[in-house]
């Protein structure tokens, strides 16, 4: 397993559809196998989990298609804030690779520049590959 340097990057606004969870390994488990069964097959589709430190919620989601409807998937809709994040990206096999995104995202958000008024960002680019986001001023 690898993990690369952060750098910084700008995102756009990404529609998403997600389930909400407490923050707490069996409820984020939960959502993630909620929303993996009412989007059905991942391809073509980008997943992200989404942590706010305000309120301690987590939140399972995938980008939204045209032609879908989140409330048919039994999802609410929303946007993923787009911004100016401090980047991380690991790459491993999962579970494996899962045990190193706490501990990233915790070094992320010890940045001088770090932005709590946002939620932090895991992109799930592949299997293999997780982008760690972590909102900076």
């Amino acid at each position: 397993m690898t993990e690369e340097a952060p750098s910084i990057v700008e995102r756009g606004d990404v529609p998403i559809f997600f389930t909400r969870a407490a923050d707490e390994q069996p409820a984020i488990t939960r959502a993630w196998t909620e929303l993996e069964q009412a989007v059905g097959s991942p391809r073509g589709r980008k997943f992200y989990g989404v942590f706010d430190p305000t309120s301690r919620e987590y939140r399972a989601c995938v980008e939204a298609h045209a032609g879908d409807d989140a409330s048919a998937l039994g999802l609410e809709s929303g946007t993923l804030a787009g911004g100016r994040y401090a980047r991380a990206r690991l790459i491993g096999e999962p579970p494996a690779v899962y045990a190193l995104i706490a501990p990233t995202m915790e070094k992320l958000a010890q940045r001088p520049d770090c932005d709590l008024d946002r939620p932090s960002v895991e992109f799930y680019r592949r299997r293999d590959v997780i982008d760690l986001l972590q909102p900076v001023i």
